[in-house]
């Protein structure tokens, strides 16, 4: 579709009336998911173990933090240790990319035929405003067609929730395409359809009791906001100077945009970088390419919440879907190790300056304070304010809760 000066011009409106700005940017809690796709290693990330027969070529470096080393590739991270939590003793069940994915965006494996809805969509239910313009699930992902794992392949991301709180979608070009009127519609044409569009449309939700009618209308509404704030994922608009801090790649642009996204109200945004750290091959070499970028996303991105007066209210997560074995392959690559692994947490209600748990002088075991996806979930609903072990209201199926069992969060990291 064309572009509309009138669209762009509806959202320029919108925000300059003092009110409905404030309303739709009002402070809450909200959630980056910096999701790293292929699972990074924790060895050349947040659990170096230099000089011994797993550690790698990398060393380790001194940090903010007395006595506390990460690796030598994330010299950043390093100076802002004191304002991010890592935990480095992960342990989960899954080896494999599907099921490592929906343990740990969904916080439990799958119980067919049922869908647990993903982290995004609870958060965007929790805390979100339904009617507001502004997407409150935002994924970004630089394969929006889903990458060559299919990964992030359209599905029912929001599950039992329903379609209205499933993700927005972009990547790519970083737009979203195909939400913009077309010039030769005129506004009253335009409202004058929709208007019809959702009469005919709620008419026959309400006299079938459809749940698929329901989903269709939750888009269409979701679309209208849309075409009102397509500028906010125009990175064009964003200054030079923060799209150079961040770094060229799709995965760095993305980070930018999500902290504009969150600053212009939305509620949580997910942004997921292809499969690149699945290193099976040349694992070092790669790493070495890898981990400076995410040593430098991580540091503008806090750098810049705290700045903003947004980091309290702005929960930061770094993590992917498992480890990486302590041991290399004969390519020279490290494979998939949920057994122990590590990621890191920020603002939000997390306690700066922690490093939780520990693995043993190899990284081959978890030696300290062990964390699932169920101790990780709750930690993470409780930094948000959300109760997680309030069962959802499902009439007719069976009892489902946020987090299963009874499970507390890791207290240490909490403020």
């Amino acid at each position: 579709m064309a572009a509309s000066v009138a669209s762009i011009a509806s959202f320029s409106g919108l925000f300059s009336i003092p009110a409905l700005a404030e309303e739709t940017k009002r402070k809450g809690k909200k959630c980056i998911l910096l999701w790293l796709c292929g699972a990074p290693s924790q060895f050349e990330t947040w659990d170096p173990k230099p000089g011994t027969p797993t550690g790698g070529p990398f060393g380790a470096i001194d940090t903010v933090l007395p006595g506390v080393k990460i690796s030598q590739l994330m010299p950043q991270c390093a100076g802002i240790l004191d304002k991010l939590a890592v935990i480095r003793s992960m342990k989960t069940e899954p080896s494999e990319h599907f099921q490592g994915i929906d343990v740990l965006t969904r916080g439990d494996k799958p119980r067919p035929p049922f869908t647990r809805p993903i982290l995004g969509s609870v958060v965007a239910e929790q805390l979100g405003q339904l009617d507001s313009p502004v997407p409150q699930f935002v994924l970004l992902d630089p394969c929006p067609e889903g990458n060559e794992f299919k990964a992030f392949k359209a599905g029912n991301w929001a599950g039992w929730l329903g379609a209205e709180y499933g993700p927005v979608r972009a990547g790519g070009e970083y737009s979203i395409p195909d939400i913009l009127k077309p010039e030769t519609i005129s506004e009253a044409d335009h409202s004058d359809r929709e208007a019809l569009r959702s009469f005919l449309s709620r008419k026959y939700e309400n006299d079938q009791r459809s749940q698929a009618a329901s989903s269709y209308n939750a888009a269409f509404e979701r679309v209208k906001g849309l075409m009102s704030c397509a500028p906010l994922f125009d990175l064009e608009k964003l200054p030079e100077d923060d799209r150079r801090r961040y770094g060229p790649g799709a995965f760095a642009q993305h980070a930018l945009q999500a902290r504009h996204l969150i600053e212009n109200g939305s509620t949580f945004v997910m942004v997921a970088n292809g499969m690149p750290w699945d290193n099976h091959v040349f694992q070092h070499e790669m790493h070495q390419m890898l981990v400076p970028e995410l040593d430098n996303i991580l540091f503008q991105l806090v750098t810049d919440l705290e700045d903003r007066g947004m980091l309290d209210d702005t929960l930061v997560i770094a993590m992917g879907e498992f480890g990486r074995t302590p041991w290399l392959n004969e390519a020279r690559g490290r494979d998939h190790y949920p057994k122990a692994w590590s990621m890191a947490m920020a603002g939000g209600g997390i306690r700066g300056g922690v490093v939780h748990g520990a693995t043993d002088e190899l990284g081959v075991e978890v030696a300290e304070d062990h964390v699932d996806n169920h101790k990780l979930f709750a930690t993470i609903y409780k930094t948000l304010g959300i109760d997680a072990n309030e069962s959802y209201d499902l009439p007719d199926l069976p009892t489902f809760y946020r987090v299963e069992g009874d499970v507390s969060p890791i207290h240490e990291v909490l403020i």
